[in-house]
């Protein structure tokens, strides 16, 4: 992947969460102590249209297909914590890693920060278990009204039990017992790409760059007007 020159960024040590949720709101995600946002990316030489999203806790449901993604992983369990980085989950993420063909990330330190539970702002890791193996880890940022997924990962192996969708499903039913109004599951794109799974949830909503938050309905084109007459920074 290969990022368009409209890419802004600056580093942070420290964010509270009321920072955390302004920044959440105008598109902004990070890396460590990175922060960066963009509305333009390229895979395989083609261009794809940034949309970041997020969820409406008080307007999301469960479809039924996700009940079914419950259903068939009652056998997990979860354990939320304070975020770390440890040989465990390292191994998890290089065999996660193997499903990338493009911009495959290097390493799961990367993505964090040294001290992953408090920089750059408070972190929890809300972690999938079948028995005792680990099998899925997604970073969950904390806000003051809202929360925002970092990175996930999950072993390849059990791609039956549909664990990126788990994860989220997760991370809506922690954000909402924190009393949160939204989750904020990252990037997707407009065009069809692999991150469509994220625009498949009830409660959804996309950041129309140019005119701010848009309720998503599932198959539509957010934003042809906009990506139409070209991108403008917020």
């Amino acid at each position: 992947m290969a990022i368009t020159k409209d890419e802004e960024y600056f580093a942070c040590l420290n964010v509270s969460p009321a920072q955390m949720d302004y920044l959440w709101a105008e598109g902004w995600r990070h890396f460590g102590i990175y922060f960066f946002r963009y509305q333009n990316s390229v895979h395989a030489d083609k261009k794809f249209s940034v949309i970041p999203l997020r969820i409406d806790l008080g307007r999301f449901s469960l479809t039924r297909s996700q009940k079914r993604v419950l259903a068939k992983n009652r056998d997990a369990r979860t354990v939320v914590r304070p975020a770390s980085v440890d040989d465990e989950k390292r191994i998890l993420f290089d065999h996660h890693s193997v499903r990338f063909h493009e911009n495959i990330p290097t390493s799961l330190d990367d993505l964090l920060s040294p001290m992953p539970a408090s920089v750059p702002c408070p972190t929890r890791e809300l972690c999938i278990y079948l028995a005792e193996r680990l099998v899925g880890v997604t970073y969950l940022d904390l806000g003051q009204r809202a929360t925002s997924a970092v990175y996930a990962i999950f072993d390849p192996e059990e791609a039956k039990r549909s664990l990126g969708i788990l994860m989220m499903l997760v991370s809506i039913r922690f954000s909402q017992e924190r009393g949160c109004r939204y989750y904020y599951p990252g990037y997707a794109y407009r065009e069809p790409f692999a991150y469509d799974y994220k625009k498949r949830f009830k409660g959804l909503e996309y950041l129309d760059w140019s005119a701010g938050w848009r309720p998503y309905v599932n198959g539509q084109n957010p934003g042809d007007t906009f990506f139409q007459r070209g991108a403008c920074t917020p």
